[in-house]
């Protein structure tokens, strides 16, 4: 399994990297983990779009699902034709949300590009991957999700703040791949975002073997986000940067490139 970060700017673009986007690939299926203001450009850089198997949304805020809205571009009006629909897992109202978001009337909306599939709490099949998805503390409608081939295990946060279900998805994970928005030193709103500390502890309880922090929004510090998160996990810590690939093979065997 490889998960090549895409974008990892959280809350709007920042000046280096996309809203938050992930690529994960498996047996030549390429599943995209969000797909947040910016991050279709930056696609194209390392995948070709039409060869996109599937999208998950974790939440439907604009930094996760809006270039959704130029891939339904580019998938319904290419030179040749629309191309093949493909699924798009999201949260209740997946359809609707990403109908208003282009200003399209919701019937049909998307739904002749894309077949909209919503996400419920429990385990699924996406492509090669067995997958589990639980709901996280967001003031939205958010899910977490795992993944899990040939031995190896992925999960991604998506947005939240603490929560015990972050923690049973990411167990034993090889990569735990969770936002760390906020700094411990600021007063932040509470049940939306993590720390780097608190992402820190949740992957310590999980057992994770390695922790790449995501979602670092423009204006922090992420260096101190690091240090924060490396005073309460004991493995090994990354920032996710665009462009950075990791090779997954379980029993704590990843390999990460540049």
């Amino acid at each position: 399994m490889r998960l090549t970060i895409i974008g990892s700017s959280g809350s709007f673009p920042g000046p280096t990297s996309p809203a938050s986007c992930y690529l994960v690939e498996a047996d030549d299926f390429r599943l995209v983990l969000d797909m947040g203001n910016g991050a279709l450009g930056a696609l194209q850089r390392y995948t070709d779009i039409y060869r996109v198997d599937a999208v998950y949304l974790s939440h439907l805020h604009a930094d996760h699902c809006f270039d959704l809205c130029s891939y339904w571009v580019a998938r319904t009006f290419p030179h040749g034709g629309p191309k093949p629909r493909i699924p798009v897992y999201g949260p209740p109202g997946v359809a609707g949300r990403m109908a208003e978001a282009y200003g399209l009337d919701p019937n049909p909306g998307m739904a002749e590009t894309f077949e909209f599939r919503e996400l419920a709490p429990g385990n699924l099949r996406i492509g090669p991957f067995v997958v589990r998805v639980g709901r996280v503390n967001h003031p939205v409608e958010a899910f977490g999700i795992r993944l899990e081939h040939q031995g190896s295990v992925l999960t991604y946060s998506g947005d939240t703040g603490t929560c015990d279900e972050l923690v049973e998805l990411a167990r034993d994970a090889d990569l735990f791949l969770c936002e760390a928005s906020f700094h411990d030193h600021r007063e932040h709103p509470k049940d939306m975002h993590l720390t780097g500390s608190e992402a820190g502890e949740h992957a310590q309880r999980a057992g994770a073997e390695k922790l790449v922090l995501t979602h670092l929004v423009p204006w922090n510090d992420n260096e101190c986000t690091l240090d924060e998160a490396q005073g309460t996990f004991d493995g090994a810590i990354d920032l996710a940067r665009p462009g950075k690939v990791y090779e997954i093979s379980g029993a704590a065997d990843w390999r990460d490139r540049a």
